[in-house]
């Protein structure tokens, strides 16, 4: 539909300032938050329409969506959404929805391993990675993601090493959060391999699935093989690439039905409760009708990130940063401008832009940042030109 068509019209601070959004409140007015990933643009119109529906109808009772549980339309339109995506078939019925990702990561470690078993997984890292592991008393195989100067890598070689008797889970990321990797078919082999050599269940955080960057095409994990799908939990939502993620709807997806018997063998479903039925309409209108508006979000997200990488370039050349295949997030390495603060703290003090931390993704980054691209231009380059002026201002 043509009205679908994404547009940035009237977004401007003020109106951003307007909502009640962690983005925009946690810090004082002045500041530019370019932190969480969460997006500065109007929500898809399709979505938006299905919000507007309910409330015309007062429609909040206990619901149903064709005849059955509101969940199982989420399940069905994830299922088209994979084939038709990524050519990859799933059956609905081996789904499970729930409120969020983190939720899933938190629930999958407690589900798949004991207390005192280890998880491995490749750093830095979204930190509710390390949190799932850390906070229910289990413990942390790290798997660094070298730059072979060009982009960060999975040192597969380093991970066999480090994968003993007791990783019993693998934490996968892709694409991945902060370097922005798309893994390759090659890669993905590999892990597979490794996976079955050692007997490891692979949970795939793929929240960032759609948003991929020149031509480069996602690939799911499970998608690999049949022995890959038997030991694959998939995790991923419509929030991340739509903007809605107050909405509160994930999908999980089990590999195999072996898997999702283990797994609700510890972690009985009515401890997850289910989504509200908004998140759920919404991840069905932004899966089946929200494609044209993705389309223009993904033109403007690329964009800004070429206009990141070249104002980088230009004029911070000291900071190192590999342009994001995939995410709206970028990974940035300030170690060459021997900061005397960390540059979360610096950027926030002198430029008044909000990164977020690199310590959070991995102790070992405290030099790096996690940069948010997914705003407007004219935000972006004031956000850019503050960092700039506050480098150069240096005494």
């Amino acid at each position: 539909m043509a009205n679908d068509a994404f547009h940035l019209n009237d977004i401007s601070v003020a109106t951003l300032l307007e909502r009640q959004s962690l983005k925009w409140r946690r810090y004082e007015p002045d500041v530019i938050p370019l932190w969480v990933a969460d997006m500065d643009f109007p929500v898809a119109p399709c979505v938006q329409r299905v919000m507007e529906k309910s409330t015309a109808k007062g429609d909040y009772g206990y619901a149903l969506r064709d005849g059955d549980q509101p969940a199982m339309a989420a399940s069905k339109a994830f299922a088209c959404r994979m084939e038709q995506k990524f050519g990859w078939r799933v059956d609905p019925a081996d789904t499970l929805v729930i409120n969020d990702l983190v939720q899933a990561l938190f629930a999958s470690v407690i589900a798949f391993t004991d207390p005192g078993d280890a998880v491995a997984m490749q750093t830095p890292i979204y930190p509710p990675f390390r949190d799932a592991v850390r906070d229910t008393g289990r413990r942390i195989v790290a798997n660094p993601m070298p730059d072979d100067g060009r982009r960060f890598v999975i040192d597969a070689k380093d991970l066999a090493e480090r994968l003993d008797g007791n990783v019993k889970l693998l934490f996968l990321c892709n694409p991945h959060n902060p370097t922005g990797r798309v893994l390759e078919r090659a890669e993905l082999e590999k892990l597979a391999q490794l996976a079955a050599e050692k007997d490891l269940i692979v949970i795939s955080d793929e929240i960032h699935s759609d948003i991929i960057f020149d031509g480069r095409r996602h690939i799911p994990f499970a998608s690999i093989s049949d022995e890959a799908a038997s030991r694959t939990v998939t995790l991923t939502s419509a929030t991340k690439s739509y903007g809605f993620a107050g909405l509160r709807c994930g999908v999980v997806h089990f590999g195999s039905k072996s898997l999702k018997q283990r797994f609700e063998a510890r972690i009985h479903p009515r401890l997850l409760g289910t989504p509200g039925v908004t998140g759920i309409d919404a991840t069905v209108a932004a899966w089946t009708s929200g494609e044209p508006w993705f389309a223009g979000a993904l033109d403007h997200l690329q964009s800004n990130r070429d206009e990141l990488i070249a104002t980088i370039g230009r004029d911070l050349p000291e900071v190192k940063v590999r342009s994001p295949e995939a995410t709206y997030l970028a990974w940035l390495d300030f170690s060459a401008l021997d900061l005397t603060e960390t540059p979360y703290d610096f950027f926030l003090n002198k430029a008044r832009v909000a990164l977020s931390p690199g310590a959070a993704f991995d102790p070992a980054c405290e030099r790096f940042a996690r940069l948010n691209f997914a705003t407007t231009r004219p935000i972006l380059a004031e956000a850019l030109a503050r960092m700039v002026r506050a480098v150069r201002g240096r005494s």
